[in-house]
């Protein structure tokens, strides 16, 4: 049984039905306050992750092997399972989404960072770093400034090669990073396979594709930086942490506007718009988040979990161990039993629809596949989710309704809102 299979066993696919005498009893400061609480219990466990991960980079690194590989890649995706929860933290903490570049921005112009084939091209229009290389070179030129490589640090990662040039593609941190150092470029298109990179990348006597020694020095930083990064979020919402402190200073109506916004942003812009539909319209096989390991249905699926956890005011942790507490649920069923029980059918229609996306990815074809010109099944099941989470996004608006909460901003997306302006 794999992670995902036995984190969904333990209680994530749980409903929390309440009644209303329980219901009216919930104060929303509680729930604001636990809501907070699981965010910590959230990023630890992504910090944990990340250390286990870590440690199998070291390994990796000790004794590069087609077993060591496989061991840091299955670290890899057991890291995604609770950072992804994390995301519907965005948005409405301000905190949380100017971090959240650092570790999980996408898609990136992975030949900033090592060799990329021939099909890739030499040159962007748009980004004349598109092939720097920073492992094969010590030096290299931004904005025509020369820049000292010859030590790959966490410091020049984060410092100067994230966005360098102000170009957002010019991801040089965080979890995409490490994928692509750990899978190497997925040269199947829309066909069958994820990267190949070969352990020998990593192995200083029997050294392949050249420059072993800083894609090891790279590795290794790119694994520490994530644990730092991940580190600074897990303090912000520890008691006196500033994610926590901004989020109760805000308030009863802003600290539940927080948590709509979330959930509701997260659900329609990011998601069913920017990581699903412009995949889906175009056909493009790089319009996957997890595009180097053909992991997408998996984090799909923990973004669909983790803005269920919010409502229910439930979290299953890495260690099985089940957080419950006064939940959104609760509020909004005191206000208007209706919506309530409408946006709880729509969250657990959206993670269904989203599981059998992820059974299919898992039993018949990759995501990449899925979302294929022409797949008509494929589509139809990644559409689902995207109609899942469309429905679920007005029954949120229901919900901010119903909590008198005033007008809320949810993201938007072209995708979604004007698709024909993707073609332009």
């Amino acid at each position: 049984m794999t992670i995902f299979a036995r984190l969904l066993t333990a209680g994530l696919l749980a409903s929390t039905a309440m009644t209303g005498a329980a219901s009216a009893a919930v104060s929303a400061d509680a729930v604001i306050a636990h809501y907070a609480d699981i965010a910590e219990a959230k990023f630890e466990d992504a910090l944990t992750t990340a250390k286990t991960l870590d440690a199998a980079i070291k390994a990796l690194l000790a004794d590069p092997s087609g077993a060591t590989l496989e061991a840091a890649k299955s670290a890899w995706l057991a890291s995604r399972v609770p950072y992804q929860q994390s995301e519907v933290y965005r948005f409405g903490n301000a905190i949380v989404d100017d971090w959240e570049g650092r570790v999980n921005a996408w898609p990136l112009d992975e030949g900033l960072i090592d060799y990329v084939d021939a099909s890739y091209g030499n040159e962007s229009d748009e980004n004349t770093l598109f092939t720097a290389n920073v492992i094969a070179n010590s030096k290299i030129e931004i904005n025509g400034r020369a820049i000292d490589a010859s030590a790959i640090t966490p410091q020049l990662i984060s410092g100067t090669l994230q966005e360098a040039g102000g170009i957002e593609a010019n991801v040089a941190s965080g979890y995409h990073a490490i994928e692509f150092l750990l899978w190497g470029q997925d040269l199947n298109g829309n066909g069958p396979g994820a990267g190949d990179r070969p352990a020998s990348d990593y192995s200083v006597e029997n050294c392949t594709n050249g420059h072993c020694d800083r894609r090891r020095e790279y590795l290794s930083a790119a694994s520490d930086l994530l644990i730092a990064d991940l580190e600074e979020m897990a303090a912000n919402w520890t008691s006196d942490g500033a994610a926590r402190q901004a989020l109760l200073e805000s308030g009863t109506s802003g600290g539940l506007t927080t948590m709509l916004t979330g959930m509701g942003s997260l659900s329609y812009g990011e998601l069913a718009g920017e990581r699903m539909k412009l995949g889906l319209l175009l056909g493009d096989p790089e319009e996957e988040h997890d595009c180097f390991s053909d992991n997408t249905h998996n984090s799909h699926l923990y973004d669909a979990i983790g803005i269920r956890n919010v409502f229910e005011g439930r979290y299953t942790r890495i260690d099985g161990t089940e957080l419950t507490g006064p939940s959104l649920s609760a509020l909004v069923e005191a206000r208007d039993p209706a919506v309530a029980a409408e946006l709880s059918t729509d969250l657990d229609a959206t993670v269904e629809a989203m599981q059998v996306m992820a059974t299919r990815a898992e039993t018949v074809e990759a995501y990449d596949q899925m979302i294929a010109t022409g797949n008509q099944e494929g589509n139809a099941a990644v559409q689902a989710g995207i109609d899942g989470l469309i429905k679920q996004t007005r029954s949120i608006e229901r919900a901010i309704a119903a909590l008198e909460l005033g007008s809320i901003e949810l993201e938007g997306s072209d995708s979604l809102d004007s698709p024909d302006a993707v073609f332009q």
